[in-house]
């Protein structure tokens, strides 16, 4: 079985480094742009909003946890309608109550609308024109304009109870134009929703129906036919608000209020100066190690490089191909992870390097290497791994992002340095000696004796 396997490994590592080529290629000219990496606010710039929420004001019947976790669900589905990429929406708080909820909008300008956006919302209501006995309209004497119902507009639903119509009967609402190409809000009713529409048009014929949204108005057209699961709502609107009041309508009512306590602009300049610097740091560092492995294990230390770069190629793929934020306290797991790679073949090389001067052949000696220095390699990733998911537990629950950044990119990459290390060296490895591509003991870093 292990013979069946090792046959063909070289076949599957190549595949992986084509399809991890694939996944890079296409933006290696900007590898850290917009079409490339996935970039962190501390890199892209953006904006951070840290929310404290009142669950005095939840419902009584829904427990802290599950009306937070609906209240992120609700700024999730707004913040993605916004077009904000890669969005961080995370739940915090201090000595077992959560209780606030952290927002990070890599890349985005136009803060207050975003601010806006999270904070409505989004009820929506019909109100009814009022008028005297005689059937005359009331007419509001402060604004001289007609006056509604301060109640929402009521029908009897399918259950035989009296209903008022409301967002929660909502199916979907999206932005839309009319025939003339102004933007309007379409929305469809569900099929309750749709029963009491169509009592609530079929009374109101050759009337206007006011349209509030969080008890505000917004339009009030004259109903002109009887209309059950579709409608519109017209306005002096412009294209971005339309389509913010259909992301609100679609989102609901938040489940429990939010105030705004603490808000971060972050400039993009910032996180170029990081890049940069973070780059030159690695470069140096990288350039560093390749010559001291390649100085001292000779051949080995060829192999190394080769090992290195092909960790280094899937590691860029797996961020371009997943949905992986890099931030700063990344780029600092993903140098410190290279380390450990490099840790894990001078293991092997050294417990061959002992096999060697040993006179044991040179494929014998290549395999009691790895199978010497494998139970360290494990035990130290290991407790590795258990490190970053502490990490990661902590940093997502007192809300240091960047903690668990840092501790999800370091499994990453220790996860990776294990697999080339072990698989991808040993198999460079057992295709020379197999081959007798290079047979010298100095090449190896041994004295010929």
């Amino acid at each position: 079985m292990s013979k069946t396997i090792n046959k063909y490994l070289p076949a599957a590592i190549i595949i992986l480094i084509l399809v991890s080529l694939w996944a890079i290629l296409p933006v290696s000219t900007r590898l850290l742009g917009p079409d490339g990496l996935t970039l962190g606010l501390d890199l892209n710039g953006g904006s951070q909003l840290l929310y404290e929420a009142n669950l005095s004001q939840k419902d009584p019947s829904v427990s802290d946890a599950e009306a937070m976790a609906a209240v992120a669900s609700k700024i999730q589905r707004r913040v993605n309608e916004f077009g904000v990429t890669e969005p961080t929406i995370q739940t915090m708080g201090t000595l077992g109550k959560t209780d606030k909820i952290i927002v990070q909008l890599p890349g985005v300008k136009n803060i207050s609308r975003a601010i806006s956006l999270i904070g409505e919302t989004g009820l929506l209501e019909f109100r009814e024109q009022m008028f005297y006995e005689n059937g005359t309209a009331m007419i509001n004497e402060t604004t001289g304009g007609l006056m509604f119902s301060n109640e929402s507009a009521t029908a009897t639903g399918t259950d035989g109870q009296e209903k008022a119509l409301t967002g929660k009967y909502l199916k979907r609402a999206y932005r839309a134009v009319d025939p003339y190409g102004g933007p309007v809000v379409a929305f469809e009713w569900n099929s309750e929703g749709a029963h009491l529409f169509q009592q609530i048009t079929q009374r109101n014929l050759d009337k206007q129906l006011a349209i509030y949204i969080d008890n505000k108005p917004v339009s009030a057209p004259v109903v002109k036919s009887v209309i059950s699961d579709q409608g519109q709502i017209e306005g002096n609107f412009t294209l971005d608000y339309a389509g913010d009041l259909a992301n609100m309508l679609n989102s609901g009512a938040l489940d429990v209020p939010l105030t705004l306590i603490d808000q971060q602009d972050i400039d993009a300049s910032l996180g170029k100066d990081s890049i940069h610097k973070s780059l030159i740091a690695a470069l140096i560092g990288i350039i560093l190690l390749l010559l001291f492995m390649i100085a001292y294990y000779r051949f080995l230390g060829v192999m190394a490089c080769i090992s290195l770069g092909i960790y280094a190629l899937f590691f860029l793929a797996i961020l371009t191909l997943f949905p992986i934020t890099l931030t700063l306290a990344g780029i600092a797991a993903l140098i410190l992870s290279l380390g450990m790679a490099v840790d894990a073949n001078i293991l092997i090389f050294e417990r061959t390097k002992e096999e060697l001067r040993a006179k044991h052949p040179l494929s014998a000696a290549i395999e009691a290497g790895f199978s010497r220095a494998w139970p360290a390699i494990r035990d130290s990733n290991v407790t590795t791994f258990i490190a970053c998911i502490i990490l990661f537990w902590l940093g997502g629950t007192f809300g240091a992002l960047p903690v668990r950044g840092f501790a999800l990119t370091l499994f990453i990459g220790v996860a990776l340095s294990m697999f080339t290390a072990i698989i991808v060296t040993r198999t460079f490895l057992r295709f020379v000696a197999r081959n007798r591509l290079v047979t010298s003991l100095a090449a190896y870093g041994v004295k010929e004796q």
